[in-house]
C-alpha cells in the first residue's frame, strides 16, 4: 500500500531504527541523515517517514509531508553553515536514483557546476 513501509526498502528500515545511519534533524514525519557516499563535504538526504516511490509521488500523494521535506532540507542547509547549496531529487534509475523511496539530497560546502549532468 502507498505511503505504508516497505520491508524490501533500505530507507523504510532507516527510518523505522531498523538501520543505523548518521542522523542530522528528526522531526515526526522525516528523518535526516548524512548519505554514505557523499558527493561534496556536505550531503544529507532527506527522507519522509512514509513511503513513496519518489518525490512527485510524495508530492501528489501528501503535499503537506513534502513541503516539510523542502523545509527540513532548508534547515539542515542552515544547521550545516551552508551560505549556498543544492537539493536535488532523482527520479528514477536513468536519472541516478538508486533508492525508491522519496528523498532530496542536500549538498554544500564546495562549488556546484551548470549544468549538473
Amino acid at each position: 500500500m502507498v505511503g505504508e513501509p516497505q520491508d524490501d526498502c533500505l530507507f523504510c528500515k532507516i527510518a523505522a531504527g531498523q538501520i543505523p545511519a548518521d542522523v542530522v534533524r528528526e522531526t515526526e514525519t522525516t528523518l535526516a541523515f548524512r548519505d554514505i557516499s557523499p558527493q561534496a563535504p556536505t550531503h544529507v538526504l532527506v527522507i519522509p517517514k512514509v513511503h513513496h516511490r519518489d518525490a512527485a509521488s510524495l508530492a501528489a500523494a501528501e503535499p503537506a509531508i513534502a513541503a516539510e521535506l523542502l523545509r527540513e532540507a532548508g534547515q539542515v542547509a542552515g544547521e550545516e553553515k551552508l551560505e549556498s547549496y543544492r537539493i536535488v531529487f532523482n527520479t528514477g534509475s536513468g536519472a541516478g536514483q538508486t533508492v525508491f523511496h522519496a528523498h532530496a539530497h542536500v549538498m554544500g560546502g564546495r562549488g556546484m557546476q551548470w549544468p549538473p549532468g
